[in-house]
């Protein structure tokens, strides 16, 4: 466990992180317009495994392998930029089409909304962007002590930032609910759809032209 000074600064940190938007945020707040709080949880939890899986791996090595090889940062930045515009594309396909209710959902009528499949995208996510593992491998060794045993501090660390990142992930989504009972007839118009699927295609665009530092 890091020193209290530290772990109070680091959480300071993670929380800026976690409330800035990004695109698990906004597929938070996509599923929490259109199927509810609940299933957005699904995809929050997906994203946090993200985190659990990037950081291990960054623990590992993997940041020294993106950052030496030109194309494995390549390949993932290039993945993760795919399946964002994927995303977007979709938004603006079912943009004015009816929403599916979060009890036709929860029956496993559509299987795009089930709770798997939104674990599974959240966990996409992460997975898929390599700003997330070069912020992790840049943050943590920050605040970790070289004087005491590395594991249960990268652990300690790693449980932090993914109990905060849920917390943001959360606040977003109950927001977002809040605003779709204020605003039905505006959701109902599509518009929403196709603005949540600019931004994540505005997203994978701008992941393309991320460089290695």
């Amino acid at each position: 466990m890091p020193a209290w000074t530290t772990y109070l600064l680091f959480i300071s940190f993670a929380l800026a992180a976690s409330f800035t938007p990004g695109p698990a945020v906004m597929l938070s707040i996509h599923n929490a317009l259109h199927l509810g709080w609940r299933h957005a949880l699904w995809s929050s939890l997906g994203n946090i495994s993200g985190l659990l899986v990037l950081a291990t791996l960054s623990a590992l090595g993997l940041n020294a392998v993106l950052q030496s090889s030109e194309l494995a940062f390549t390949v993932v930045k290039v993945a993760g930029a795919a399946y964002l515009i994927w995303l977007g594309i979709q938004q603006w396909r079912k943009a004015g089409k009816p929403l599916v209710a979060a009890s036709e959902a929860s029956s496993g009528e559509t299987a795009e909304y089930r709770p798997r499949m939104q674990f599974a995208r959240g966990l996409k996510v992460a997975l898929t962007n390599p700003k997330a593992i070069v912020f992790i491998a840049a943050l943590f060794p920050q605040f970790i002590s070289v004087a005491k045993p590395m594991a249960p501090q990268y652990a300690a660390l790693t449980l932090t930032f993914m109990l905060i990142s849920l917390l943001a992930l959360s606040t977003y989504a109950g927001l977002a609910v809040l605003a779709r009972r204020r605003l039905s007839a505006w959701f109902a118009s599509g518009w929403p759809q196709r603005l949540s699927g600019s931004v994540f295609c505005a997203f994978g665009l701008g992941l393309l032209r991320l460089q290695r530092v």
